[in-house]
């Protein structure tokens, strides 16, 4: 396969669909789809089981105890678990466009991580968007989503720019190519290098830090944030908690500081 795709989820089955539905209409559908499941009950494992016969791509579902907030940890048993040499991630609460996948491989080059963004939809057009929605792409629809309510803003472009005018926009948004865990992609032989995601790390900053390590390495980042669109889901966000952003705003000190390329506690931990 040409790629596998990476989404991480908790409990959240019914953005989740939304999001396997967006991947089931790509332009491109040489890929699998690993779902980095970091506890989740038994519901998601049903809505899998549903899914599967249902979509034509393999649908992996890699799954771990309920531990509290271990991204980092489930994120590298799904790099182990996957089977193709390219890997694209995401989160279970991005619906992606229909050349998503596309993009990403469109772009990919040995030396280079790709870097895309997320327009985020408020919550009650994220719980109007129906699969019919996903599956004739309306949600990306500008006019489907003023109608909806959105408002109108200059972050519009995410959702309308194409050719020269996306090119052009990714070249001069002030915007860094950083790893961003909602729309990033990289080779499977870079991420194993440096042995993963830190798992001393949990909610906030974690992608950032992986992606500071990959720099470190020497590669470099292309930004495809007006290319390689998703959009966000709301959702609330009960993990957040100062004392791990302190944690994980000292580790990226010391990634960036000592050049730190792989991480101690990571893939290989496992």
């Amino acid at each position: 396969m040409k790629a596998s795709v990476i989404m991480s989820t908790y409990n959240s089955e019914e953005w989740l669909e939304k999001v396997i539905w967006g991947f089931s209409v790509q332009s491109e559908l040489d890929f699998e789809i690993i779902i980095a499941d970091d506890g989740s009950g038994p519901k998601t494992k049903e809505l899998l089981d549903r899914l599967r016969p249902q979509i034509t791509m393999p649908l992996v579902h890699v799954w771990q105890e309920d531990n509290g907030f271990q991204k980092s940890q489930i994120l590298n048993k799904a790099i182990v678990a996957s089977s193709s040499e390219y890997l694209i991630f995401t989160d279970g609460d991005c619906i992606p466009r229909k050349d998503f996948v596309e993009t990403h491989l469109k772009f990919r080059e040995k030396g280079y991580f790709l870097s895309g963004g997320y327009y985020m939809l408020p919550m009650n057009i994220s719980q109007a968007i129906s699969k019919d929605d996903i599956i004739y792409q309306r949600c990306f629809d500008i006019k489907w989503l003023l109608s909806e309510g959105l408002p109108k803003s200059f972050k519009n472009n995410k959702l309308t720019a194409t050719g020269l005018w996306a090119k052009f926009l990714n070249a001069v948004t002030p915007t860094k190519a950083t790893w961003n865990g909602h729309n990033a992609s990289g080779w499977k032989q870079d991420l194993v290098f440096i042995n993963g995601f830190n798992q001393e790390m949990q909610y906030g900053g974690q992608d950032r830090e992986l992606g500071e390590r990959l720099f470190n390495k020497g590669l470099k980042a292309k930004q495809i944030r007006y290319s390689a669109i998703v959009i966000h889901l709301d959702h609330a966000r009960g993990y957040v908690n100062e004392a791990t952003w302190k944690k994980n705003f000292a580790i990226r000190e010391n990634t960036r500081k000592n050049k730190v390329v792989k991480t101690p506690i990571g893939i290989d931990s496992n």
